[in-house]
């Protein structure tokens, strides 16, 4: 029967067992999770693995990325379960916080990233994310002070944020990202995924599939401008409300106007009912 990891929940106790887990230098892999997890996240922790002797894995549920209007409150909790999942994969320790152990009473240090966090993507329509998400990931980086952190790449615009942070903070971990690991049907798997209807998630593949045709397109050589109107009709007539779809330059997040400016990323966001999807493809 699988051990269960060990879970901490104050900074104390995180501190001294993280030096216990280096001894004999042993390398030290950090997955930032929000818990109800999946298979998506159980491939973090298995490159983890493959990057570090040890991994620690993150489970909290960060307010400060929420605006009032979303989930906070309803984000699936599914503490049993995420444990069972890690204790599969062998994880050494769950860092497990409570809210005031994280942002204390007093609490007034924040960390405002611009660059990629401000390339009128995912920030457009949640300005308050990318300052909620450096924040607290800039806490996880110097609570376990790990060499690697995975980062799964369906959150595309959060790791080009997260990576950005750790080169310019000088925080002296490694940020590697992961690719998006899907369904069968091509859904990116995410812990929201549980919101959609029977109805909804029959319709929710469309997205992934509008992507690589207009992708397709791109690679012919159609106009951008063009190919990505389509691809945006095609969305909207299959019954999502869209916030954006974009071609961009993988490294910077800046508008591209062609294939010969450098890698493309394509990203989308829209809203499938009451629950909002993310995801994206290289071109």
């Amino acid at each position: 029967m699988p051990r269960n990891p060990a879970v901490v929940r104050t900074v104390p106790a995180l501190r001294r067992t993280v030096e216990a887990l280096r001894a004999k230098k042993a390398t030290i892999a950090l997955v930032p999770t929000m818990g109800a997890l999946h298979d998506g996240h159980v491939s973090l922790v298995r490159l983890a693995k493959r990057r570090a002797k040890r991994v620690v894995v993150s489970i909290f549920v960060n307010p400060t990325q929420f605006a009032p209007t979303e989930d906070f409150g309803s984000y699936p909790r599914t503490w049993k379960a995420d444990i069972a999942k890690l204790a599969d994969e062998g994880v050494d320790l769950v860092w497990h916080p409570e809210v005031k152990a994280m942002y204390p009473d007093g609490f007034a240090t924040r960390i405002v990233p611009e660059g990629p966090a401000t390339a009128g993507l995912e920030d457009r329509f949640r300005p308050h994310f990318f300052g909620g998400v450096a924040t607290v990931v800039g806490k996880l980086f110097t609570q376990v002070r790990p060499d690697v952190a995975i980062f799964g790449e369906k959150d595309f615009q959060q790791l080009r944020v997260v990576t950005q942070m750790a080169a310019d903070l000088d925080l002296g971990v490694k940020v590697i990202g992961s690719k998006t690991v899907r369904e069968r049907d091509g859904l990116a798997m995410s812990s929201r995924n549980v919101y959609l209807s029977a109805e909804e998630r029959r319709a929710a593949p469309a997205l992934n599939r509008v992507m690589k045709d207009t992708a397709a397109r791109l690679r012919a050589g159609e106009n951008t401008a063009k190919a990505m109107a389509a691809g945006a009709a095609a969305i909207t007539k299959a019954g999502f409300v869209l916030d954006y779809l974009e071609v961009r330059h993988a490294a910077t997040l800046a508008p591209i106007g062609s294939l010969k400016d450098g890698p493309m990323r394509m990203l989308v966001a829209a809203k499938l009912g009451t629950t909002r999807l993310i995801d994206n493809i290289a071109v």
